[in-house]
């Protein structure tokens, strides 16, 4: 999310995401809140359904899940929550404290930490998560795709969400909460099936499925 991203500390992005707008609107539960671009373009931020239960998409991925579940901007920790309730290993990492927070009541566990930062399990997590857009983590996917292939076990796999049209962006964002709240900018990428599959096949990842739930869509990659 820097302005250059290297795989080791994207500290102004993740100041950028401890703003004010964010926090508050994962405080509350809910939006608006969007990512503004430099040319005035907003993608709305789903706050709610972040805020809410796993819905029909979630449980599509929720099912694919195997092995210890490391969710990656897991927000405010519906799925690793829901994971704990299940029984299973899982761990968010966020850089936001309030998502950390949230995640902890919920039942979940997380770490208040960049995704590359040191992490516990690395090279043994059965499956790596990057939904509701993480993939722009860092405005560099080939950087987080190499990084995810280090955290996931030898035939593990990384679940994404990928925007629903063939997109291949990466900009600079802010948080903006439409009523004249705004964060630091920082770097953000939106991709789509075909973008994230050829940059998945540069980082080593092999395409094991796609599929679509609740007008959401994925690709799930293996090692």
């Amino acid at each position: 999310m820097t302005a250059q991203l290297t795989e080791h500390a994207p500290t102004e992005s993740a100041l950028a995401w401890r703003a004010d707008p964010y926090a508050d609107a994962l405080r509350a539960g809910r939006g608006p809140l969007f990512l503004r671009r430099s040319d005035g373009w907003l993608l709305p931020l789903d706050v709610e359904r972040w805020c809410a239960e796993p819905d029909e998409a979630d449980e599509s991925v929720l099912d694919r899940c195997a092995g210890p579940v490391l969710d990656i901007g897991c927000g405010p920790g519906r799925l690793v929550a829901t994971l704990a309730a299940r029984g299973r290993r899982a761990l968010g990492v966020d850089v936001t404290p309030e998502a950390v927070a949230r995640t902890t009541r919920a039942g979940g566990s997380a770490l208040c930490r960049s995704v590359f930062d040191p992490l516990p399990g690395e090279g043994r997590w059965g499956t790596v998560l990057l939904i509701d857009g993480n993939i722009g983590i860092g405005g560099d996917p080939a950087a987080l795709l190499r990084r995810a292939a280090r955290l996931a076990a030898p035939p593990g796999s990384l679940l994404i969400e990928v925007a629903t049209a063939d997109v291949d962006e990466r900009v600079e964002v802010h948080v903006d909460d439409g009523r004249g709240g705004r964060g630091a900018p920082f770097r953000w990428a939106r991709l789509g099936t075909r973008a994230l599959c050829a940059a998945a096949a540069d980082a080593g990842w092999s395409r094991a499925v796609t599929w679509e739930a609740a007008g959401r869509s994925f690709v799930g990659l293996r090692r």
